[in-house]
């Protein structure tokens, strides 16, 4: 068999299609390049020997596959000497490059590495072509100043901690039970219009002064209705006003009462595809500026993907959905505890399901022990990193009912998506 036949055996249909010239957008990072024969791609070319051995590159030359020119199988190929842009995690414009063509960091690099250049250098990391690339933008400033925090419409910086920390540093670990009342602050809740008549739905997280970060399944629905205000600081949705509770030692905590911001843009992932589950994402971009309270405050962009973990850990859900078989939605915040589950796991126990689906690496599962899960209105997934929560995954699917033992949720893996969240903010 000769090459040519291999290409076409890999590109099997129904990938045969007619290449559309032009400019596409590359499924690693969101940039743009150019839909050309593969021979002509040396890239993509470079990874054909290696797809067979390594399910990650057969699944990057799979969603690059653009039809066929000259009859040859076409891909969309990263334009030469053209590098993507990216968002540096200082909310600066940057080049998404190799972290060796990158003169900032081979300057940083030189230096004594200290614990701040060591943690620049990984939450810098971004999706090109090469292995070790960076988001080379200004020189970072190391003289960072820890809560004193404003929001704007960037994601904030981890290290400064006005992100993914909240208003005290110790939770109590109570898997499936209520939350305390200042606890995750960046929950936010949908409000829906359907017919003229409106409804809350708990699926989203804040994670800048201005963006929201949900689902594409429930923007781009009509089942759901149209998403049409941001609500921030809810605790008890059954409460008009502001919500109190009894604290250790006496007293009441109460928070300043939910606020309604209203949607400027939706924002949906480009690539969405409902039937094959994949990237199921979106950003809500709301008119107004959040604030920054004990009770409103920004999750942390993740800083790796924890899906590569060796070690088995466990990850926190909260929202106000289903709770139990026999309670459908919870009033109060509620939150639990759900282990990790691997790739292949996770795809066994879907492949003897009614409807087979491909686990991507887009994917993050979690879950599986018997009626402890998320359900409707649970829609953000955390990793504690330290004292800081970083935004592990949004729910996309699971089983049906929830809770089934050995069958975990599927989630949007948040980190693949990183560089796309940074390249659709604007100021």
């Amino acid at each position: 068999m000769n090459y040519v036949s291999i290409l076409f055996a890999f590109f099997a249909p129904p990938y045969v299609v007619f290449a559309q010239q032009g400019p596409c957008e590359i499924p690693l990072n969101g940039g743009q390049g150019q839909c050309k024969s593969i021979f002509k791609c040396q890239p993509l070319l470079s990874l054909v020997n290696q797809a067979e051995k390594k399910l990650q590159e057969k699944d990057l030359l799979h969603r690059s596959y653009c039809g066929i020119d000259d009859d040859t199988p076409a891909v969309c190929c990263p334009k030469h000497n053209e590098t993507q842009p990216c968002i540096t995690p200082e909310g600066k414009p940057g080049q998404c490059i190799s972290l060796y063509s990158c003169s900032q960091f081979t300057t940083l690099l030189m230096q004594p590495l200290t614990n701040d250049i060591r943690e620049f250098v990984r939450i810098s990391k971004c999706d090109g072509m090469d292995q070790y690339s960076v988001c080379c933008g200004p020189i970072p400033n190391f003289d960072i100043v820890k809560g004193n925090c404003t929001l704007t419409a960037f994601p904030p910086d981890p290290r400064t901690e006005c992100c993914g920390v909240d208003s005290r540093y110790q939770n109590k670990i109570l898997g499936g039970t209520a939350t305390d009342i200042d606890q995750y602050p960046w929950l936010a809740m949908l409000e829906l219009n359907k017919n003229g008549k409106q409804r809350s739905f708990g699926m989203g997280a804040l994670i800048s002064g201005k963006y929201v970060v949900t689902t594409a399944s429930i923007a781009v629905s009509d089942t759901f209705g149209k998403i049409v205000n941001i609500v921030l600081g809810e605790y008890d949705t059954s409460n008009e006003g502001p919500d109190c509770v009894e604290v250790d030692g006496g007293g009441v905590d109460c928070t300043e009462g939910a606020i309604k911001i209203p949607v400027e843009r939706i924002i949906p992932h480009p690539q969405f595809n409902a039937k094959e589950r994949i990237n199921d994402i979106s950003l809500i971009r709301m008119k107004q500026n959040a604030p920054y309270t004990d009770f409103i405050r920004p999750i942390c962009l993740p800083t790796a993907d924890v899906t590569l973990k060796s070690e088995h850990f466990y990850l926190r859900a909260a929202g106000w959905g289903t709770i139990s078989v026999r309670q459908s939605s919870t009033n109060i915040k509620h939150h639990v505890f759900v282990p990790h589950v691997s790739r292949d796991q996770c795809q066994s126990a879907y492949s003897s399901r009614p409807r087979l689906v491909e686990i991507r690496e887009t994917h993050l599962c979690a879950g599986g022990d018997e009626g402890r899960d998320t359900c409707k209105g649970d829609g953000t997934l955390m990793y504690k990193n330290g004292i800081t929560y970083e935004y592990a995954g949004i729910v996309s699917f699971g089983a049906v009912p929830c809770g089934l033992k050995d069958v975990p949720t599927v989630y949007t893996n948040v980190y693949k998506y990183n560089n796309w969240i940074r390249n659709n903010i604007v100021p």
